[in-house]
């Protein structure tokens, strides 16, 4: 579970109409740390980061990053400059400013894809909004689409993106933690993923688009809290990785129009008696998708990423799911759609891990989610 940034609602505009510039010279912290198959060192990239959400590439080379008290920061050649122009963001507990998402034709159209919690002190729901940098500034403003079930604000927002090769985004949406049910609730965005295009609109050809009785953007549900998403670059297969409650943190591989379970099965255990879950009828159910792998001990999992390319090749096709409490990645072995190997990376050496990206150049980047958080970049050892 995320530490709250603040108690406060900021239900106003949350960032001052100017833009913030500081630096943050890149100093590495370790070198030639060793692993099983791969040395890398340790880079501090950029520092004074409170709780940072996500990490984003744009391709010149600069770097957005979220803090989820709601500013967005544009890192470049050591400078760390706070753009102004954002909606007005509802930040309570989990909630605040989360991903952050280039569009993959940015070069063409300049979109960037973000999403926050949005609302007041009584009820917020996710957002997902698009806007262009000009400057110090977002402009072009557009909200595109938000969960369809005001809840209580705090808990569970989900808010990972990805693109599809077809030209559609994915969007994770907590169960909210209020009634975990509502995840199979399937008129309910809670405890789902969505599909839309990207101007925020229902794909044609999405599972339940002809169906009376579903949402028409689920593309998923039975899910309690989706923080890590990936789109993996050969196979184009969707995975994710989910928290449990006292366990059962899972890695799942989403099938358009599947039943995750949560909370009906789940290998997870409540919180205050470690008993069976108390809205759990069973581990495992016909008709529900059983996940991949199970993280034991906890993860507390929140950043996925999977690795292509050149910079560390003995790794190539690996996940790297970063984990909270945990404060380690796990370094995944996929064969068959099954989890074969698995090995720690940075444990204790960042603090709680938010976010774990790979930049176009095959660089890790990892994000803190700690008050005084940093920026990191795993680069290979000479």
């Amino acid at each position: 579970m995320m530490k709250p940034s603040r108690s406060l609602l900021l239900a106003a505009a949350l960032l001052p109409a100017i833009g913030l510039s500081t630096t943050a010279s890149a100093e590495t912290v370790e070198a030639d740390i060793g692993s099983e198959y791969e040395s890398f060192n340790l880079v501090r990239v950029a520092d004074g980061i409170s709780h940072g959400w996500a990490v984003g590439f744009l391709p010149d080379g600069r770097v957005l990053v979220t803090e989820r008290a709601g500013a967005l920061y544009l890192i470049e050649n050591g400078n760390k400059t706070e753009l102004d122009g954002l909606p007005s963001i509802a930040v309570q507990g989990q909630g605040g400013l989360l991903d952050v998402v280039p569009h993959p034709d940015y070069d063409d159209n300049g979109w960037i894809y973000f999403t926050y919690s949005k609302g007041d002190s009584d009820s917020t729901v996710p957002a997902l909004a698009r806007a262009r940098i000009d400057g110090d500034s977002l402009v072009d403003m557009e909200e595109l689409f938000e969960s369809n079930t005001p809840t209580s604000p705090g808990r569970h927002y989900g808010s990972r993106i990805v693109f599809l090769e077809d030209g559609t985004l994915l969007m994770t949406i907590g169960d909210r933690g209020a009634e975990p049910p509502r995840a199979q609730d399937p008129m309910d965005h809670s405890g789902s993923i969505v599909r839309l295009t990207t101007d925020g609109d229902v794909p044609d050809n999405n599972p339940f688009v002809d169906s009376e009785e579903h949402a028409p953007e689920i593309f998923s549900y039975g899910h309690r809290n989706i923080q890590g998403m990936i789109v993996h670059p050969d196979s184009l297969q969707v995975w994710v990785t989910e928290h449990g409650p006292r366990g059962g943190d899972e890695l799942n591989l989403i099938e358009a129009g599947g039943n995750y379970g949560w909370p009906t099965v789940t290998l997870g255990r409540d919180y205050r008696t470690e008993d069976d879950f108390p809205d759990a009828e069973a581990r495992r159910m016909d008709g529900m998708v059983d996940p991949v792998f199970e993280f034991l001990p906890t993860l507390a999992p929140s950043g996925l990423a999977v690795v292509n390319g050149d910079a560390f090749p003995a790794w190539e096709g690996n996940l790297l799911a970063g984990g909270l409490r945990a404060q380690r990645i796990l370094r995944l072995t996929i064969e068959d759609n099954h989890v074969v190997h698995a090995e720690e990376l940075l444990h204790g050496k960042v603090g709680r891990i938010r976010d774990v990206r790979q930049a176009p150049d095959g660089h890790i980047y990892v994000l803190s989610d700690e008050s005084d958080g940093a920026l990191y970049r795993m680069e290979p050892a000479d």
